[in-house]
């Protein structure tokens, strides 16, 4: 099938995923009736909590399993034809490589499967090696890597053969904060290039730094989708307010008007229902003589957002970082 040059990087229409656990035990519902177009040269984030779809989806979408129901195009091709995947790269959760290949022997396995020519797949895993920060390791067998080190090959192996579309499901889980900045500074050069980039998370604040449009996906069903901005509320949820010169137990009159007030050794704060109340309590702090430092409006987060939508809690970051991104 020829390529559709007006065709979104990914379509999805109807897609549903029905596991059969086996007999006496109920059928479960991972993915229902979703339909979804991500635009080609966009960043966008597919979110939801843990067990809300999201790796089901994307196994459908590179041929690890089959949907129960719907159909998906990659490029406009249909995922069912073995052509749709040659235009992706994929990296799993957790990357899983060979423990006694190298850094460089898993990148040349992996050039090969993807039917690169031997100079060029040479050529683009030392590049890739190298940019990644893993010079120092090409040549440590892959049992020795750290889940930081293991998160970064595994995205230098999906690119490897610089594909138009690369599909990651939960890139960022695990890594510490300088890792995840190298995962992210890797996805923004990628649309940079041209490319498309779908990826799923549940670490929201990741997902709000770099991604043109989102999807929230909850218990298998899409519930909304869209540029972040577009979905977010403008209104101001609270005004934060801080000022020097106040003593350490603060001022009742301020304090009053505040939701939480607490001076912090330095500096007095207040959390304000609106900017109306915040002007109230900065002009009592100014004629007691202090000096107002920030009065910053806060609107909706990301992850207010997700609360409004879904009505639970927002996903937990990762509850330790396992290996540092070395």
């Amino acid at each position: 099938m020829a390529e559709a040059s007006n065709e979104p990087a990914l379509r999805i229409a109807g897609l549903r995923m029905i596991y059969n656990p086996g007999l006496l035990q109920k059928p479960k519902l991972a993915v229902d009736n979703l339909d979804l177009e991500v635009p080609r040269g966009s960043i966008f984030g597919f979110l939801g909590q843990n067990g809300a779809g999201k790796t089901s989806t994307i196994k459908i979408l590179v041929g690890l399993q089959f949907a129960t129901a719907g159909q998906a195009w990659i490029l406009g091709t249909n995922i069912v034809e073995r052509g749709a995947r040659a235009s992706v790269g994929y990296m799993p959760e957790n990357p899983y490589f060979y423990e006694y290949l190298t850094a460089v022997e898993t990148l040349d396995f992996y050039g090969q499967l993807s039917g690169m020519a031997k100079e060029a797949r040479r050529a683009r895993a030392a590049e890739l090696i190298e940019s990644f920060g893993l010079g120092h390791a090409r040549d440590v067998p892959m049992r020795q890597f750290s889940k930081g080190m293991r998160q970064r090959l595994g995205l230098a192996q999906a690119i490897l053969h610089a594909p138009p579309v690369v599909i990651l499901d939960e890139p960022m889980s695990g890594l510490d904060p300088l890792g995840r900045r190298d995962i992210r500074n890797t996805i923004l050069s990628l649309r940079d290039k041209g490319c498309t980039v779908f990826f799923s998370s549940h670490i929201l604040s990741d997902v709000a730094d770099i991604c043109d449009r989102v999807c929230v996906i909850h218990r298998g069903k899409k519930i909304s989708e869209g540029p972040i901005h577009s979905l977010l509320s403008n209104r101001v949820l609270e005004v934060e307010l801080a000022a020097s010169g106040v003593p350490p137990e603060g001022l009742p009159d301020a304090a009053a008007l505040a939701r939480r007030a607490w001076h912090d050794g330095a500096l007095y704060h207040l959390l304000l229902a609106d900017e109306e109340t915040a002007q109230k309590a900065k002009a009592l702090l100014e004629a007691k003589g202090a000096t107002i430092r920030l009065l910053m409006p806060h609107v909706e987060s990301l992850e207010e957002y997700f609360v409004r939508v879904t009505g639970e809690k927002p996903p937990a970051p990762d509850a330790k970082v396992r290996g540092a991104a070395e």
